[in-house]
């Protein structure tokens, strides 16, 4: 991911026939949509260039400068491409102010993604020379195909053995599809079972249907056959220590959506609330820990897990002083023990199953978990979260309110 070159960016500037380059004046009227579904285009890479496009905002089609002023607010907003959820999986990018012919430019570089296709809005883009388009059946096909087994996250691995018996096509098409895929693409297309799985990553081809872990993990039918550590524990202890008394030993497994929806029934069964009718002319009920506060680490728990090397679940021990989530693999890619808890830093180990919390509705936009986290505790006069960070486990910490 080296970034380019001045003169790099000079040729691509002035290039009028690349599809490697989109051009926006200013950012105004229809450029952010435009310019996300550049991103889109770019990160699938269908032309096969595996080398990064790059969107110039402040440049006018001709490709000399328009001359604007690059704030860091602008900079800011085009950071948000790669976090707001719009987009997923999430692009790899970056974003830049450039000093190029002479004037400034906000440069968004894009590199293509390692497990296509990206879709924006629930819409696959492409660039078909200078400009872009919607893909195709063939398109997605071509697409799906490019994920090379090497290249690829482990929760896009087949898993061998497996056949498409294994995943629930109810709940693929009546859960899952309708939210990945905008609905007049949906209603457009005659594409099959199978073309549309692989679409979607949860099996290896449309000529290979076995599926992925991601397919077992979104919608198989028996997810733990195949990945034996895709549950919860959930214990509540009576006490501060592990040695103490438990009084609720639960285990949460199946899909993701079951195992994280039947992990928050159990979560808001122990939550016990304060009532005060006295300081206010209405009663005001207070929480001994923020609901939104536990889901958004337990999901992040989930959400960040390895599955190699290890059959270990995601971990939830709700003590009488706190409650300690403990998953399977440490830092990843750019986030480390010294800046994990950045806001606005966030990394993927899984970044098709981040893609598929959005879709599900387990994540609202990328990296803001332990943001929002903290807001909340705040808000309920609980303590900041605490974090443990090791290479091979991450153990977050929710104080209750003193």
């Amino acid at each position: 991911m080296t970034p380019l070159t001045d003169d790099e960016l000079a040729v691509l500037l002035g290039d009028l026939e690349s599809d490697r380059v989109e051009r926006k004046k200013m950012w105004a009227g229809d450029a952010p949509d435009k310019v996300r579904q550049a991103v889109c285009a770019f990160a699938n890479d269908l032309p096969g260039h595996g080398e990064p496009g790059v969107v110039f905002i402040g440049a006018n089609d001709d490709g000399s400068p328009a001359n604007i002023e690059v704030t860091d607010q602008l900079l800011l907003t085009l950071s948000d491409i790669k976090s707001d959820g719009k987009t997923v999986p999430p692009p790899t990018l970056t974003v830049q102010k450039r000093i190029v012919k002479g004037a400034q430019l906000a440069v968004v570089t894009v590199w293509p993604a390692d497990a296509p296709p990206v879709r924006f809005e629930g819409r696959i883009w492409i660039r078909i020379g200078p400009r872009r388009g919607l893909a195709s059946a063939q398109d997605e096909r071509i697409l799906s195909e490019k994920r090379r087994y090497g290249d690829r996250h482990f929760e896009s691995h087949p898993v061998r053995g497996s056949t498409l018996s294994d995943l629930s096509r109810a709940i693929f098409e009546q859960e899952y599809l309708p939210n990945a895929v905008a609905p007049d693409m949906l209603a457009a297309n005659a594409r099959s079972y199978e073309q549309r799985l692989a679409s979607c990553g949860m099996i290896a081809s449309v000529d290979e249907p076995t599926p992925t872990v991601l397919g077992l993990l979104v919608c198989g039918v028996s997810t733990r056959t195949w990945l034996p550590g895709n549950y919860i524990q959930f214990l509540r202890i009576q006490g501060t220590q592990l040695s103490d008394p438990v009084v609720d030993d639960s285990v949460f497994d199946g899909t993701v959506g079951l195992m994280l929806r039947r992990l928050d029934e159990k979560l808001s069964a122990h939550l016990t609330f304060s009532v005060n009718f006295t300081s206010q002319d209405r009663e005001v009920r207070t929480s001994h820990y923020p609901l939104v506060a536990i889901q958004q680490l337990a999901r992040n728990a989930v959400l960040h897990r390895t599955f190699e090397g290890t059959n270990a679940p995601v971990r939830v021990y709700w003590f009488d002083d706190r409650i300690e989530i403990i998953n399977s693999g440490g830092p990843y890619g750019s986030v480390n023990a010294q800046n994990f808890g950045t806001p606005g830093l966030a990394d993927y180990r899984n970044p098709q199953l981040a893609m598929a919390f959005k879709v599900l509705g387990f994540a609202q936009a990328f990296g803001s978990g332990i943001t929002l986290t903290r807001q909340v505790l705040q808000k309920n006069g609980n303590p900041p979260p605490e974090f443990s960070i090791e290479p091979n486990f991450v153990i977050a910490t929710i104080r209750r309110v003193p």
